[in-house]
């Protein structure tokens, strides 16, 4: 078989194992693409979105999801178009210059024609052709011939009164539009004293010369039109919850399709836009989680198993709130999605919830009409109780995490709810009862998928390891009773490792619960350890062979990973038993082999732990307080120079033995930890009050009364 075939062959979780950060990617663009695929497609397929367009005709009647209240695009247009036309030409102010070049042109008319007039020369019919030479005043040849034949007189006085009355018609304000009105008005302005024959000559003369001097003015009306426009205030729309939108039967109006459309109740079968704008903020989360993995070192930590789970979370819970919120109006408070930031907390650490809670509070209201109020509340809900919850040690703290989050979301509903100017109490009371209601119910969610994770993922809990380290556990309960004085020693390391791991940033609630049942197999042998061996007993070490001792020692490590597996307890507590002794060797039966008269056979494995060595900080704590634990129990240090040169031999040995390459410590580590045993170590085995017994004036010693109960309690203290 080739390599590839092999490699092809693996399990997946070997395949994992072999390369993680492969993987680790595989995951995250998965989760993007399918993130991409939801936001794009799922909307198409909401049964509370229909295929309409304008003209079409309603199928069924169409109710309003939730109350609504949108700026119409179409009535304020059509409102702007109305204002636009109730505005009227605009003319620019009367010109006097045209008035004056009308009243000149009229006077050179006259000129010409007093010329004509005296031609002696000229036939009548030559002036009549002169006469109509005049470009500006085209008259008919029967008044051509009366004005020839007029006299002098009466030729005077019609000239006279035709410029007087166009200068005074010309002083108007004339328009295109008032032209006709005003040689409509010439005739009345006539002297009564002149001839009605000679009123109309004027009559016809002046009004061919009357003209518009108010001239129209193409941008001063476009600019009316404009602000007519802008004066308009854009127009409002509100519909009620299960107000109609449409009723069966009725044409798909413009306005109608407008209203459908806010409340995202069709779709176009142009999705350009929709494809661009999904990848957009998919791009955008994409990138800004890229980042936060990138610079959080502690992402890096998160095992494969609890990454594969994030991202089924994340898309479950994506899914399903894309599918249900959208047009509903309580359903968007009720959903319980703080479940998601609460789950990945309690699974990795506050901030990894943190950020998934961003996501996932952006993501689902992505193109929803009040996007920006559900996610305010989804955030800050999540982080709230996320928060709140901590490490999620107590049932109660995950009530309290629930209830504070949903208070906090109330005033976050209420903001939004008045500046959209709706203020309905019913309404109000039902959005804060489900704002409620949903953090209670993400919280019961987070409780459930803790025990569901721990029980078939192998994962483990806060709320797991307060079960494990009870008195009344049953391993421990078995070791207790198997092996006292090693249910003893474990109580110590515990309780070192424990106060250490909270000065270096580990676990602590892990760490004890490791150190609890690190040596869990001595209690199928216990006779062959010395902390349960009664003095004066005969000690079996002694009648066998250095390495069946040795054998018989070490093997309290596989037995204690069988006890782990057989009692059901998490996988990370096997860390710690196969690792508190990392690839350490039995130095006394080692010591006693190559002394004997075997050693030159003497096989280094055989007295070899099998390890591997501590790969984080909580197992290497255990592996540093279970030797300094033994060894204080062994050489009962008197006072605290002992106490120090006990913990400084130990950390020394450990730090060139190489059994702490792999476990994350720095130096600065090491000083804090090897500081908080020897605080520890020090309260444990301080000097204690010697009593003196009583004695008889003969100085020899006498029966001593029973103690009461307030000296027991004073010798207590003083101990």
């Amino acid at each position: 078989m080739s390599e590839i075939d092999k490699t092809i062959a693996l399990p997946l979780s070997q395949k994992a194992k072999k390369n993680p950060k492969l993987w680790r990617t595989l995951i995250f663009i998965g989760s993007v693409l399918l993130t991409f695929a939801l936001l794009v497609f799922q909307i198409s397929i909401r049964k509370s979105s229909y295929s309409l367009q304008v003209g079409d005709v309603a199928s069924q009647e169409i109710l309003a999801p939730r109350t609504v209240t949108y700026t119409s695009d179409i009535l304020t247009e059509q409102a702007r178009k109305d204002a636009e036309d109730m505005v009227g030409k605009v003319y620019l102010p009367a010109d006097p210059t045209i008035s004056r070049n009308q009243v000149q042109q009229l006077r050179y008319a006259f000129q010409f024609i007093n010329t004509i007039r005296e031609d002696e020369y000229a036939s009548a019919l030559q002036k009549i052709d002169d006469v109509n030479r005049i470009i500006f005043f085209r008259l008919d040849e029967a008044t051509i011939s009366q004005i020839l034949d007029l006299s002098d007189e009466d030729w005077n006085t019609i000239q006279t009164e035709s410029q007087r009355i166009l200068e005074l018609v010309m002083q108007n304000s004339i328009r295109d539009t008032q032209v006709i009105s005003e040689i409509g008005n010439i005739p009345t302005m006539v002297n009564y004293y002149i001839t009605s024959q000679n009123a109309a000559l004027i009559n016809s003369i002046t009004q061919k010369f009357v003209v518009p001097n108010s001239i129209f003015s193409q941008n001063l009306t476009d600019q009316s039109k404009q602000d007519a426009r802008d004066a308009v205030h854009p127009r409002e729309r509100t519909f009620v919850a299960n107000q109609t939108v449409v009723s069966r039967g009725q044409v798909i109006t413009e306005l109608i399709y407008e209203a459908l459309d806010e409340m995202g109740l069709v779709y176009s079968k142009d999705n350009t836009q929709r494809l661009i704008s999904a990848a957009c903020i998919v791009l955008g989360l994409a990138l800004f989680a890229l980042v936060f993995i990138t610079l959080d070192g502690s992402v890096k930590k998160i095992a494969l198993r609890e990454i594969l789970l994030i991202a089924i979370s994340y898309l479950v819970f994506l899914f399903t709130a894309r599918l249900l919120i959208p047009n509903r109006t309580v359903m968007p408070y009720m959903f319980p999605i703080q479940a998601l930031g609460l789950i990945i907390a309690c699974l990795c650490s506050n901030l990894v919830g943190f950020v998934f809670s961003i996501i996932i509070g952006i993501i689902v209201t992505f193109d929803f009409s009040d996007a920006i109020g559900y996610t305010t509340f989804y955030i800050i809900t999540s982080i709230t109780a996320i928060l709140i919850l901590r490490k999620g040690r107590q049932i109660s703290y995950f009530l309290l995490a629930g209830l504070g989050s949903g208070i906090i979301g109330i005033p976050i509903i209420l903001t939004y709810q008045f500046s959209n100017g709706t203020i309905d109490t019913t309404g109000i009371l039902t959005l804060a009862a489900a704002s409620l209601l949903s953090c209670m119910i993400s919280a019961a969610i987070t409780l459930f998928t803790q025990y569901l994770f721990s029980r078939f993922f192998g994962l483990t809990s806060s709320l797991q390891l307060m079960e494990l380290i009870r008195p009344d556990s049953p391993l421990l309960q078995f070791l207790l009773n198997a092996a006292p004085g090693t249910y003893q020693h474990s109580l110590m390391v515990a309780n070192l490792s424990e106060q250490a791991a909270k000065e270096v940033g580990a676990d602590p609630l892990l760490v004890r619960a490791g150190a609890m049942y690190h040596d869990a197999g001595k209690a199928l042998n216990p006779s062959f350890f010395v902390e349960n061996q009664v003095s004066g007993n005969l000690n079996l070490h002694q009648d066998i062979s250095p390495k069946d001792s040795a054998a018989s020692i070490i093997q309290h490590v596989p037995d204690g990973v069988n006890l782990i597996k057989k009692y059901k307890l998490p996988d990370v507590i096997i860390d710690f038993v196969e690792q508190h002794h990392g690839t350490n060797v039995t130095r006394f039966q080692l010591n006693e082999a190559l002394n004997g008269p075997d050693a030159a056979d003497v096989n280094i494995e055989d007295y070899t732990y099998p390890g591997p060595s501590p790969r984080s900080k909580e197992t290497a704590l255990v592996m540093l307080a279970d030797t300094c634990e033994a060894r204080a129990r062994a050489e009962k240090p008197k006072n605290d120079a002992e106490i120090d040169e006990l913990v400084k031999s130990v950390f020394d040995y450990y730090s060139t033995s190489g059994q702490l390459d792999h476990a994350p410590l720095t130096l600065q580590d090491m000083t804090k930890i090897r500081g908080s045993f020897i605080r520890v170590l020090r309260n444990t085995y301080h000097p204690r009050v010697k009593y003196p017994e009583p004695k008889n004036k003969k100085g020899t010693p006498v029966n001593q009364p029973k103690t009461p109960k307030s000296s027991i309690s004073t010798e207590k203290q003083a101990g």
